[in-house]
């Protein structure tokens, strides 16, 4: 058997199985995981192994069929990997009271403050950009 042959039998076995395309997702996130550890990265290793992903499919070197049916697995059981999270916040009741309230009065007012100021910034920048591009190139 040729090399080529069995590249052709792991793609066409990948591409009709989901369990093996979560594998495959699960693949990318170890590698992105041992790649953390080695180098000491500041980042998760899921996003490293994200990012892994993106230039394999960038490069065409990964076809996004390869992925496909382990993604929409993954985006259909998604809320089996918030369930943690609920019962985090059933072992905190102090979280559902006034404090929760005072949390979640910091987090919107946060993010509103967030988006306002970046807004504002894109906004004065564009204006800059169009007040001197249309004064044109100076000239000497």
């Amino acid at each position: 058997m040729s090399a080529r042959s069995i590249r052709t039998q792991v793609r066409r076995f990948i591409h009709r199985r989901w369990l093996a395309q979560v594998g495959l997702v699960f693949a990318f996130w170890f590698i992105g995981q041992m790649a953390v550890q080695a180098t000491g990265l500041p980042v998760p290793g899921g996003v490293v192994g994200m990012l892994v992903v993106l230039a394999l499919l960038a490069t065409r070197r990964l076809s996004v069929f390869s992925m496909r049916r382990g993604s929409e697995w993954f985006l259909a059981e998604m809320m089996l990997f918030f369930v943690p999270a609920v019962l985090a916040l059933l072992d905190h009741g102090e979280l559902l009271g006034l404090l929760g309230l005072k949390v979640l009065a910091v987090i919107v007012g946060g993010t509103i403050a967030v988006m306002a100021v970046t807004g504002l910034t894109v906004d004065l920048c564009c204006r800059w950009t169009l007040r001197h591009a249309a004064s044109g190139p100076a000239v000497e």
